[in-house]
């Protein structure tokens, strides 16, 4: 058996390296939280985390846990089809569909793995997948495992020409959907998501249901990144627009602002769903999801339910943190979400500036991620900050003079 993998991966590593193109783990000492330790370091403010309603340690959900646990036991041991299925399972399924405003919902251990499981179910190779060039990993990922013939739209274009971005040239989606190949499958299905998770911009859901009802399409969203603080009421990008009820699918996750632990779900239409549970391979052969997770994700959505006051607080965090960001001179792109990217495109070995001015800020005390190809395109390296409902003013204010301070060190502002 041929060992040469290992030095050819060792190599790669090494030549990684010195691009700047390696990801490294912190190690947190503390709970989720605004202030977290990490290592040695106390009282490090983060502006990386998913936690956008800050409910990751909120006292509520975390009691809601301790009870779930008590109740109904640490784990269940199997699949949801043979002894997997709790009533509270069932309960918080109800709870999602009723949130989204949808039929029914399906749990999975993942996001992820609804994503990976919805395609196959429903798209053979008469079928077709179109889908935004800035999708979900996740979503290529479920793409690559179906056999339906697989097309790309320009980002967030819904036109009829071709549009460039990230340095490539694609159709937008009406292009695509129009097309004498695409019209000939038997089935088609649009998919994109929600708040894309690089660049903090929405999809414009409004446009792309009408191309979907134009060119009898599905619509598959993932709004993992907008389940709980997008739209009025944070149900989503679908109330965002006022489409509620006219996505076919939505997938979304547990693990960012409704509690931030894991899970994620699929909600749409009864039909759908009702295959997804006979035939959706993550959800047949993955086990259920935990107690403790499915009683806590369930005080989170009634929290919200009850009142848009964490919605509200992430907003008002998230503009006022763009706004101080933006006067202060950096490139960013904007939008309405609580994701702000701080862009570094344009300056010589962008990924290595980008992870050196992630430490700097460490140093400072404020925690935030550089990414870099492959998780973005190259030369579009960033720093991705994102707001939770729970960052006070002055957490923000000491966060804003620290990206100002490490901006001036590294000469991208004056």
């Amino acid at each position: 058996m041929s060992r040469r993998i290992y030095s050819d991966i060792a190599d790669l590593i090494k030549k990684r390296r010195a691009e700047g193109l390696i990801k490294e783990e912190r190690v947190i000492t503390s709970p989720q939280g605004t202030e977290i330790e990490v290592g040695s370091r106390k009282n490090v403010l983060n502006f990386c985390a998913n936690n956008y309603l800050g409910l990751s340690n909120h006292p509520a959900v975390r009691q809601a846990a301790k009870d779930t646990m008590d109740s109904r036991g640490y784990g269940l041991s199997s699949v949801r089809f043979i002894c997997g299925t709790q009533d509270i399972h069932r309960e918080l399924e109800t709870k999602v569909s009723e949130f989204l405003g949808t039929d029914d919902t399906i749990l999975y251990a993942a996001c992820y793995d609804a994503n990976a499981g919805i395609f196959e179910p429903f798209l053979d190779s008469d079928s077709a997948i179109i889908a935004d060039q800035l999708n979900h990993a996740s979503i290529i990922s479920g793409v690559r495992l179906c056999k339906a013939k697989r097309y790309i739209y320009s980002h967030n274009q819904t036109g009829t020409g071709s549009y460039s971005f990230d340095g490539k040239d694609l159709p937008g989606l009406e292009a695509v959907l129009s097309s004498e190949e695409v019209q000939n499958c038997r089935y088609r299905m649009v998919s994109t998501d929600g708040v894309f998770s690089m660049n903090g911009d929405i999809a414009p859901l409004d446009k792309i249901v009408k191309l979907c009802n134009k060119y009898d399409a599905l619509l598959m969203v993932d709004d993992s990144h907008a389940t709980g603080y997008i739209g009025a009421t944070g149900r989503g990008t679908h109330e965002h627009y006022g489409v509620m009820g006219s996505v076919d699918l939505i997938t979304t996750t547990f693990g960012k602002a409704l509690g931030g632990a894991s899970g994620g779900c699929t909600s749409g239409r009864k039909e759908l769903i009702d295959w997804l549970r006979q035939m959706s391979r993550p959800y047949l052969f993955s086990n259920t999801v935990a107690p403790a997770v499915v009683g806590a994700t369930i005080k989170a959505i009634d929290m919200l339910t009850q009142s848009t006051a964490l919605r509200d607080k992430v907003h008002e965090n998230a503009n006022y943190f763009r706004d101080g960001i933006r006067k202060a001179g950096f490139s960013i792109i904007d939008g309405e979400t609580a994701i702000v990217p701080i862009m570094f495109g344009g300056y010589e070995n962008d990924a290595v500036l980008a992870q050196k001015f992630a430490n700097d800020l460490l140093e400072h005390g404020v925690y935030a991620i550089g990414f870099f190809y492959p998780v973005v395109a190259l030369g579009q390296s960033r720093i991705r900050v994102q707001l939770s409902a729970a960052h006070t003013r002055e957490q923000l204010d000491r966060a804003i003079e620290a990206f100002v301070a490490v901006g001036r060190e590294n000469g991208i502002i004056n």
